[in-house]
């Protein structure tokens, strides 16, 4: 059986504000959604462990939100991720980070999981991510010494949706922008528009309606 591991947030803000945040639930449960579809597993693992704060849980209308969110075995493991110290990357298939904007503030730097990503993926792994989750791959150092981006195209959360979201000046750092100078390629279309890029074996995903289609790509890529 197929295994993906799912880094989230430990961040439970928006920034240094006060706002309650860390990892957007749709962004995460319609990835799940497609992953459990297709028989896989999965695990989720955070930088200190125990329980991961998840918003957007409460979202009217989202129905593979609402399911997800209703799942024992999902509850019970957002409520208690892997300390990144207890991870044995060699179990796994992918590396799925999804959004959210409290990754900003830890997975964006943490060398820890970026090292992990960096053996998974030269040893022939799959990356995926949504949002604000490709934050997760900016230190991303392959043995060679180059970044990960360097030679890849990727999509991630935009300044026009940040304007839109109205958190342009709360974010810890503009995303595309630091995208931007990393990646070989930023891509992006319209504001809350679905967009996802495939390269190499990277996929990732625009804003919170191209979850859906990370979680189809990443199943593509494993079947």
């Amino acid at each position: 059986m197929k295994r993906i591991l799912i880094p989230v947030t430990n961040h439970a803000t928006l920034g240094d504000t006060d706002q309650a945040n860390g990892t957007y639930s749709p962004e995460i449960t319609h990835v799940i959604h497609e992953l459990t579809a297709a028989g896989f597993d999965y695990e989720i693992a955070s930088i200190k462990g125990g329980k991961a704060p998840l918003y957007g849980t409460d979202i009217e209308g989202d129905e593979v939100n609402r399911i997800v969110l209703a799942d024992d075995n999902f509850q019970n493991r957002i409520n208690n991720t892997i300390p990144v110290s207890q991870v044995n990357i060699d179990e796994y298939d992918a590396v799925f980070y999804p959004g959210g904007f409290g990754l900003l503030s830890d997975l964006s730097t943490n060398t820890d999981f970026a090292q992990l990503a960096a053996k998974h993926y030269e040893n022939g792994g799959v990356i995926a991510a949504v949002c604000h989750g490709p934050a997760a791959l900016l230190p991303i150092t392959l043995s060679n010494g180059d970044s990960l981006l360097a030679s890849i195209s990727v999509t991630g959360f935009t300044r026009e949706e940040e304007i839109d979201f109205g958190t342009i000046t709360h974010i810890p750092f503009l995303l595309e922008e630091a995208l931007s100078r990393k990646a070989a390629r930023f891509n992006k279309v319209q504001p809350w528009q679905e967009l996802v890029i495939v390269d190499k074996r990277v996929i990732t995903g625009q804003n919170p309606t191209s979850a859906h289609g990370v979680g189809k790509a990443l199943v593509t890529s494993l079947s």
